[in-house]
C-alpha cells in the first residue's frame, strides 16, 4: 500500500504492517477523544514513526497514487480530527 506521510514523501508499506499501524491509529483516535494534547502528540508520533520504520521510500519523482494520507509530525488535533474517517487514518 502507497501512503504519503504529508511533507515527507510516499512509502511503501506491507499489508502485513499495516495491523501495526491500524492499532497505533486506534490509540490516536483515543487520543484526539480525550483532548490530551501531550497524549495526542505520542501517539501522532509513534504512528509516523512505525510507518517510516516498516515502510519503504519510493523515489521523490515517484507517481505512485498514495492510497493512504497521513498527517505531518506538527499538525494540529484539530487538523488530524478533520482527516479521520469513520474508521481513522488506517481502515481496518
Amino acid at each position: 500500500m502507497i501512503v504519503r506521510i504529508m511533507g515527507e514523501g510516499q512509502l511503501d508499506i506491507a499489508a502485513d504492517d499495516l495491523t501495526a499501524l491500524g492499532e497505533l491509529d486506534d490509540l490516536l483516535e483515543e487520543a484526539i477523544e480525550s483532548g490530551d494534547e501531550a497524549r495526542f502528540r505520542g501517539a501522532l508520533h509513534g504512528l509516523l514513526d512505525k510507518a517510516r520504520a516498516v515502510g519503504k521510500a519510493l523515489p521523490e519523482d515517484s507517481l505512485e497514487p498514495s492510497e493512504l494520507i497521513l498527517p505531518p509530525a506538527d499538525a494540529a488535533m484539530d487538523e488530524v480530527r478533520k482527516m479521520l474517517g469513520d474508521e481513522g487514518l488506517i481502515p481496518d
